[in-house]
């Protein structure tokens, strides 16, 4: 069986002067209209979910989490109790 490629349909009611700008860029880069929508709605989409998911820390932020794993503080005492509830609920591993 061949990889079939499926696709979905959006529509977009917009003002006629935003239409008009869209499809000249379009022509510009010598692609279709929804062609150029596409790709510029997937590259937006793929930006903002990067702003979301991925975390940038600047250099200070990042020395400081480094030398918290490096060098851990000493486990709470409530630490110690939610570890110990751990090992009497699941065992220890």
């Amino acid at each position: 069986m061949e990889n079939e490629v499926t696709t979905a349909r959006l529509e977009a009611r917009l003002p006629a002067d935003v239409h008009a700008m869209l499809k000249r860029a379009a022509e510009m880069q010598g692609r279709t209209l929804t062609d150029f929508v596409v790709s510029a709605a997937r590259d937006a989409a793929i930006r903002t979910i990067e702003e979301a998911e991925i975390i940038r820390l600047s250099a200070g932020d990042q020395r400081l989490i480094a030398a918290a794993i490096l060098n851990p503080p000493e486990p709470t005492p409530a630490l110690r109790r939610a570890l110990q509830r751990r090992h009497e609920l699941f065992g220890s591993e």
